[in-house]
Parts: structure tokens; sequence; C-alpha cells
């Protein structure tokens, strides 16, 4: 471990073996995406515990509050996200992200009321999306481009982990004869978070952020620890290096400021922010927020009525969502972000047709419904959660960063995850009333602007598998703006660079080290 400066006031003790750092990176990722997925989980399961709907007299609109609340605060964390990642690190935003989510949890488990919890809830979810929106953004520009579709994708994969999690233990508290069947599964929640502040010390900053900032030498560490295990010679680090240092440069004499007018001033700008903000929404409309929220629900609609079995069923989906969200990570990194989110939209929506038509055949004659029919709308629900979780779960924090240049990267990132929350605000709290008055007929309009999705995707996503976060200025911009090859032709050995040229390019820039 070697101290780093990281331009904050959050020190770092860091591995300058590369393999090593990117295990720390990871287990960063998990433990954000954790919380998320935990309280979607969790939430699942309290929604089918009696102790839970009685404690708070529940009826289908305080339900439907009690649990879209938290997208209160995922609404308004965005607001501000951006703006604290750019101006205090990357890694202080991830901090106070987490003990703003610590804070919700322990109110949450404390809540006497409607009112508390939902404030406690509206608190955890500006947390949850601070820390998300900057974790997003500080991975996707710490790790390397070879690394960066498993890195940033756990981000979001183990959302289900978290929800594993939550679902054995509100099964297992859910015979409790107390109120503690459902404080106790929101009391752990906070664990994740706690986890995230203690690993925060053992990583480094961004080293886009470190040069932005002026702090060059550290930068240039920083991307020899992620990159060339700590060697600053080394030709890859080198190569990742003057991108980022040519490229910020570019952006900072073209005019480009960190305001978050930036992301609607130019016609690029703009259709980059369209283009990266699309992968919230679109993930957020879906159909998964039906099983993710109000399983108990969905499944009533297919004829399992027991709590038990719902509960039990809660745990089965998180371990396939979890199988599944892991393949296409990999498929992401191997094929590329649009043609899995392609393949796997176009599988939504035959499944969202089959479970309308099989809903409908179970309420036509619930009393006459066959076992086989039963069962075979709960294996399509479960087949449907495993293809979202094939493209939607990685991509959401995948794509978005990779598509903005740095100016509008964490406000462009921030705009996502609002559209995200605000269309998850509403589609959450009106679910279950929709579920209950036109039943079936829900999962068939979910299916149809599916349809318009898979082909905005189509027309409009452009492939950014196998660049760096400055190669893929090519793309919007017409050329890349540094003069060295790209970094994975150089790793791979298919180009060069002159190690001592690009050393004194560096040397004789003009940029002084900023001694801190």
């Amino acid at each position: 471990m070697k101290r780093s400066a990281t331009g904050t006031w959050i020190p770092a003790w860091v591995p300058e073996s590369t393999t090593t750092l990117a295990g720390l990176l990871m287990v960063c990722s998990v433990v954000n995406s954790c919380t998320n997925g935990y309280d979607g989980s969790m939430l699942n399961g309290l929604n089918i515990l009696p102790s839970y709907q009685d404690f708070f007299n529940l009826n289908e609109v305080t339900t439907g509050l009690n649990t879209a609340s938290v997208f209160i605060g995922g609404c308004l964390g965005p607001l501000v996200a951006g703006l604290i990642a750019d101006r205090l690190g990357r890694r202080p935003a991830i901090f106070w992200g987490a003990v703003i989510t610590l804070i919700g949890v322990l109110l949450q488990t404390a809540a006497n009321g409607i009112a508390m919890f939902v404030v406690a809830r509206v608190l955890l979810g500006f947390g949850v999306a601070l820390s998300g929106i900057a974790g997003s953004v500080y991975l996707s520009e710490t790790f390397p481009s070879r690394w960066r579709a498993w890195g940033v994708g756990l981000l979001n994969d183990f959302y289900y982990v978290g929800a594993l999690i939550a679902a054995g233990i509100t099964l297992g508290t859910g015979q409790w004869q107390s109120n503690w069947a459902w404080r106790a599964p929101s009391l752990v929640q906070g664990v994740f978070s706690l986890l995230c502040i203690l690993i925060l010390p053992f990583i480094p900053e961004s080293p886009r952020w470190l040069v932005h900032e002026g702090f060059y030498e550290e930068a240039r560490i920083v991307v020899a620890q992620t990159n060339s295990n700590g060697n600053v010679s080394h030709p890859v680090a080198m190569t990742v290096y003057k991108e980022i240092i040519d490229t910020l440069e570019w952006e900072k004499s073209d005019g480009k400021t960190m305001s978050p007018r930036e992301i609607f001033r130019t016609p690029i700008a703009r259709k980059r922010l369209l283009i990266g903000m699309s992968a919230g929404p679109f993930s957020c409309v879906a159909g998964n927020i039906i099983a993710s929220y109000y399983l108990g629900a969905e499944l009533t609609t297919a004829g399992v009525v027991e709590p038990n079995d719902q509960l039990k069923a809660n745990v089965v989906l998180n371990v396939w969502c979890l199988a599944c969200c892991l393949v296409g990570t990999h498929l992401t990194a191997r094929m590329g972000r649009k043609p899995t989110a392609l393949i796997s939209q176009m599988l939504l929506v035959i499944c969202l047709y089959i479970i309308g038509g099989l809903s409908k055949m179970y309420s036509d004659d619930p009393g006459g419904a066959s076992t086989s029919l039963i069962y075979g709308d709960v294996a399509v629900m479960f087949l449907f959660q495993g293809f979202y979780s094939i493209a939607w779960t990685p991509l959401l924090f995948i794509y978005p960063p990779e598509v903005m240049n740095y100016s509008i990267r964490a406000n462009g990132v921030a705009m996502s995850q609002l559209g995200l929350n605000t269309l998850a605000l509403l589609l959450v709290f009106v679910m279950p009333i929709g579920i209950n008055n036109i039943g079936w007929k829900m999962y068939i309009i979910n299916a149809s602007w599916d349809i318009i999705v898979a082909v905005l995707i189509a027309l409009f996503w452009v492939e950014t598998k196998d660049r760096t976060l400055e190669e893929i200025d090519a793309l919007f911009e017409g050329q890349k703006h540094s003069s060295v090859p790209d970094v994975e032709r150089v790793r791979k050995g298919e180009e060069t660079i002159n190690i001592d040229e690009v050393a004194k390019q560096l040397d004789t820039s003009g940029k002084a080290v900023k001694v801190l």
C-alpha cells in the first residue's frame, strides 16, 4: 500500500498492483450496488408481511406512497449530485451519499408512522442517488477500458445480491410476531453504506478529475496504478495519460465548462446527453417495476396467493436475476452495449405479451385455472426478469458515463438518474392501482411501449465497446483529440508509441505539478 495524494480531504493508501486495485474498485462497486438492490427486495418483502401492513394500516394509496417515496429522494439527489461530484471530487461525493443513506436507514427503522417512514425513505433515496451517480462516474473514469464493462457493470449487477440478502432476511423475519419482522430488515440495510465508507481510504481519486483540477503528477500515478502496476513509464500508462491530458485541454480550449448549462450548450452536447441519459428512462419503463416492488400482486394475478410462497419466490427470483445480469455483463463486454440492449429488449416484449395473455386466462376463470397455467405464467415472469437483468442491470451504469465527455459527464449521468427516478416515482405509485383496476392489461400496455424503446435504441445508440472515454469522442466529434494511438491497440502490441517523445511532450507542456 502506498499513500497517494487525492486532491481532497479523504486520504488514500493505494496498492500499486493493478489487479489488487481493480479488486478494491470492484468491492466499492459491489457495496454501492447492494444498497439499492436490498431496498427494492426489502420493500417487496415488507409489502407481503401482514405485520408491516397492519402497523401502518396500509391501503393501495399508502402502500404506493411508502414504496415510491424513495424515488422522491431519487429525484432530488440528481439535482445536486453532478455539482457535488465535480466540485468536491468523486470519492467525497460517494462518502456523503453513504452517510445520508445511513441516516435514512436509521430513521426508517425507527419510524412510528407513515410520515416518518416516508421522510426516511426520501433521505435514503437522496443518499443512494448521490453515491450511485458519483460511483458510476468515478468507476468509469478510473477503471481501464479493458475492464470497464465488468467494473462499472457490477455497480448494478450486485443489486441482486443485496436483493437476495433482503429476500432471505424478510423470509426469516416474516415468521416473527412483532414489529421487528419489518424493522430488522430495515436496520440491516445500513451495513452496505458502512462498508462503502470503509473501502474509500484504499482507492484513489479519479485521474480525470485530478487532471481537470490541476493535480497532474497525482493523476499520472493513478493511471499507472490502474494500468501498469505503478510503472508511470509503461507504454499503456503513458498512452492513457496523454489521451486524458490532450482531451481535457481540448475541452477547455473549446470553451467547455463544468456548468450544468454545458449539457445543453451545443448540438453535440445535446445529442450526447439524450443518448446517454436514455438508459435510465428506458430501463425504468421496461416493465421490471412490477416484479421489483410488487411481486406479491404480480404473483396473485398468476394464482400464487400464499404470502410464504410469494416470499420464497422472491428469493428464487433474485438468485436467477443475479446469474442473468452476470451473463449480461459478459455479453456487453464481448458483444457490445447496443446489440445486448436490442436482443434483451425484444425478448422483454415477447415475455410481456405472453404474461398478459396467461394472466387474462387466469382472471377469466380463477377457480378453474390449471396448475400448469399458474406455473407457466410464473415461469414467464421469471424469464422476463432474467432478460431484463441481462441488458438493463449492467447497462444502466455502464452506458451513460461512456457516452458523455468529461465536461458533461457528472451532470449528464445525474440527468439519466433523474429521468429514471421521476418515471419510477410515477410508475411505482400507480402500478398497484393499475394492477388492481385493469390487471393483465398493464402487461400489454407495457409491452407496447417497449417496442418503441427498441426502435429508438436501434436508430440512435452508438457502440462504445473497447474504447477509452477519450476515444469515444471520435464517435461524436468526428475526430480524436490526442495524437497517440488507441490504448487497446498499444496494449495488444498492434501499435507502439515513442515513450521518450511522449514524455518530452508531457514535460514541456507548461503544466506545473500542483503541490498538495
